[in-house]
């Protein structure tokens, strides 16, 4: 078993003055935690790895190909491998874990 507490995760990434954090990487699948601050610019490109991604924290607009929603504590978004997806008009700081599957390269 492996168990990560959201709170040490963001300190640790806090620390690595990084955006994105993996703590978890496994066979099938890695797992992180992504952060933007309100009035961030994401500079995500596609992916080669299906994703999901679970809003622990924040307020945002997410559009994936070419469809935009609102997004919030709670939401989850699921991005087919290849398709582009950016988080835009941040407006409480957004704190996202992220699962890729395979595990992001």
């Amino acid at each position: 078993m492996k168990v990560f507490r959201l709170d040490e995760l963001e300190a640790e990434r806090a620390a690595n003055e990084g955006a994105y954090l993996q703590f978890l990487r496994e066979q099938n699948m890695s797992v992180g935690l992504y952060a933007l601050d309100a009035g961030d610019q994401d500079p995500q490109k596609p992916h080669n790895q299906d994703e999901v991604y679970f809003v622990v924290s924040g307020r945002a607009a997410v559009t994936v190909g070419l469809e935009t929603t609102q997004v919030a504590r709670g939401s989850v978004i699921y991005v087919p491998a290849g398709v582009a997806h950016k988080f835009h008009h941040i407006t409480e700081d957004l704190r996202v874990l992220v699962v890729f599957s395979p595990p992001e390269s």
